[in-house]
């Protein structure tokens, strides 16, 4: 594999000790000749376990940076993998003062130069985002992938004031992964003694999270759309179609003063160098003249890059999981962006005229979106559209005389009267394909009661017409000639979002479509080919496989999801760790009953080396009624055999126009 031109040393365990005596652990690849040629820190930092969690993907690409001249730390978050203490939430003003105490720690080591980068994707981006913002001194450049600049708006907890079902999921997924001890083999005896203080602390964050329904102070903490200009550090921004965080990339672009440079491909929620769907790109290479430039002062150009490249997906018949997806790269500049105005009418997307139209959708509209963060590489994208058009309103432009390049934000406005105080509506702009298939090409949500604030939200007047506007996602995506455009409207999501208290009916009689039109800034240079280090070393003891079945019962009249990805067991040949893991998520609700959704999480996390071995089983539900939200979760630790450790939850939480 393409390496650079250093020979790279590897220790599995840097002690860092915090001023309140925490010890984090950090992986730190570096060059064998930094103690006397120093070079600069690239810090990535994390809660998902240097040691068995990242692995795979770290191994390809901190040694990479290693060869290149670079010391790559890779730390875990106080409380998680095999650094000392206890995690309260995500983010918290604790995560964030030890990341500038590393940061300061890394610049005065004798092999830093001083100058420190940070990277990450998903929790790693977001941090990575919020140290900018905080402006340590030594940092001086980051990349940040598939992160967000606005934790309420944009995050896996609330998309448009609905509650998101990832809040549970992702919820559950933490309460796992927090849940397991340090490897014996770097902490000692103390392992056991570490394991059962994060224990008997580890929240569960769904709690802490659906205690904040409408973008409050908590939700500000660590929003860096709050202020852009606190951020000084050189940004590359980088998101994916397939994922949830694509909004990031121009949101930066558009607002940062300092440094910055963005690309969106076609990939879910995964580091572009082995992303998919492909193509992928040479994703260290263009990471690496980033780094040379903000860090070492290399002059490699970066900062004449175009300013956002996107690819421009082809349509394509739609299915929840592509190897490839057509199309080309581009430039985009939304500041010269024409725009192309569509208005809803009696006879669809077109010219307006005086309509009214009812949107009363059965509670389980939105089987065909897919996961909201595509992330686990099974079936999660967003499959045939025309069951869930079915149960929508839907407005059809005639077919297309030519091709049609969409790229940004479109906005859709919308005059309509709700029955209900507490209302959402669901808004995707799809492809009708000649072949009769429909493809998402994206969409947005609205807790109607959110439509003019997500700080003070005010319940729907009863019948009487309001207008609201809401911005569908990002996307760049192109339209064929003879195609149809489709704007499709329902009242509900699920299992993507929480239901309304209460069945809804909404009465539309106005409505218009703002598309913004693929501005290209010129001719872009083509990425190079993905290149990477050695792959991680494993014996693999059980391959992993992914489930995705969607289950109609025609006794109880109820539709289930049920989701199963096994992650397999490995154990690494260098240290001899085995680790393997289970996340299961069942989700059912009747179509006339919104009161009667549910949701379940259950994840299985195993560790073992010879004769030692733990098992955690982490359980969560999550149900309401029109006034009330109950969760509960239950934690079980087993030390070989033997269950050692207990743990229930349960919390009610009011539900306040959610």
């Amino acid at each position: 594999m393409p390496m650079g031109p250093k020979s790279v040393v590897e220790t599995p365990d840097m002690g860092i000790t915090l001023s309140d005596g925490t010890r984090l652990s950090a992986r730190v690849w570096m060059p064998e000749d930094a103690a006397d040629n120093p070079v600069p820190a690239i810090l990535e930092y994390l809660p998902y376990r240097k040691r068995d969690g990242t692995c795979a993907r770290d191994a390809l690409t901190h040694p990479y940076f290693a060869s290149h001249g670079y010391a790559c730390i890779r730390v875990d978050i106080r409380g998680n993998g095999d650094s000392q203490g206890v995690m309260t939430d995500e983010y918290s003003p604790q995560e964030l003062d030890d990341a500038v105490e590393v940061i300061k720690w890394l610049a005065n080591q004798p092999w830093c130069l001083g100058t420190v980068g940070m990277m990450g994707i998903s929790w790693g981006g977001f941090n990575g985002l919020q140290m900018a913002a905080m402006d340590p001194a030594p940092l001086k450049a980051i990349i940040t992938l598939c992160s967000t600049t606005d934790r309420f708006a944009d995050d896996i907890h609330y998309k448009g004031g609905n509650l998101l079902n990832e809040n549970l999921g992702w919820a559950g997924t933490m309460l796992s992964y927090s849940a397991m001890p340090p490897d014996p083999a770097l902490v000692g005896d103390a392992w056991r003694d570490m394991w059962m203080q994060r224990l008997e602390a580890e929240p569960h964050l769904a709690e802490t999270w659906l205690d904040h329904q409408h973008r409050d102070a908590y939700w500000k903490h660590g929003s860096v759309c709050e202020d852009y200009s606190a951020i000084t550090a050189a940004v590359l921004t980088i998101g994916g179609w397939g994922d949830s965080y694509k909004n990031t990339v121009p949101a930066l672009v558009e607002n940062l003063s300092s440094p910055v440079k963005g690309i969106i491909g076609p990939w879910v929620h995964k580091y572009p160098h082995f992303a998919v769907p492909e193509p992928r790109i040479g994703f260290l290479q263009e990471a690496l003249r980033w780094w040379d430039k903000w860090l070492k002062g290399i002059e490699t150009g970066v900062e004449n890059d175009p300013d956002l490249r996107v690819y421009v997906q082809d349509s394509e018949r739609p299915k929840a999981q592509y190897e490839h997806r057509e199309g080309r790269w581009a430039t985009h500049d939304a500041t010269r962006a024409e725009h192309k105005m569509l208005a809803l009418g009696p006879n669809g997307l077109g010219e307006a005229d005086g309509f009214t139209a009812i949107i009363d959708s059965p509670a389980d509209t939105g089987m065909a979106a897919g996961e909201y963060c595509a992330i686990w590489l099974g079936p999660e994208l967003p499959s045939d559209q025309r069951r869930d058009d079915a149960m929508s309103t839907v407005f059809d432009s005639a077919a297309l005389e030519d091709d049609l390049e969409i790229s940004g934000a479109p906005a859709v406005t919308l005059t309509l009267a709700s029955d209900e105080p507490c209302a959402q509506i669901a808004v995707r702009l799809n492809d009708v394909r000649p072949d009769g298939t429909v493809a998402r090409i994206t969409y947005g949500v609205l807790n109607l009661t959110h439509r003019d604030s997500a700080e003070f939200p005010e319940p729907m007047p009863i019948g009487e017409p309001v207008v609201v506007t809401l911005k569908l996602d990002q996307i760049a995506y192109r339209l064929p000639k003879g195609h149809k455009l489709r704007l499709s409207i329902s009242n509900a999501y699920w299992p993507l979002i929480w239901p309304s208290p209460t069945k809804t009916k909404l009465t539309l009689t106005a409505g218009s479509v703002d598309l913004p039109l693929l501005a290209e800034t010129g001719d872009m240079t083509p990425f190079q080919a993905p290149e990477a280090a050695e792959p991680w070393q494993i014996k693999t003891l059980r391959e992993g496989r992914n489930e995705r079945k969607t289950i109609l019962d025609q006794q109880t009249g109820e539709t289930h999801l049920e989701i199963m990805d096994d992650f397999g067991e490995a154990e690494d040949l260098d240290h001899g760790l085995a680790a393997g893991g289970i996340a299961r998520e069942w989700w059912s609700i009747h179509p006339d009953d919104p009161t009667s959704a549910k949701g379940r999480t259950h994840w299985t996390n195993t560790l073992r080396r010879g004769d030692w071995g733990v098992r955690v089983e982490t359980y969560s539900t999550m149900v309401s009624d029109s006034e009330t939200f109950t969760l509960t979760a239950r934690i079980e630790a087993y030390e070989g055999d033997d269950l050692v450790f207990e743990r229930d939850f349960e919390k009610t939480l009011p539900r306040n126009l959610v």
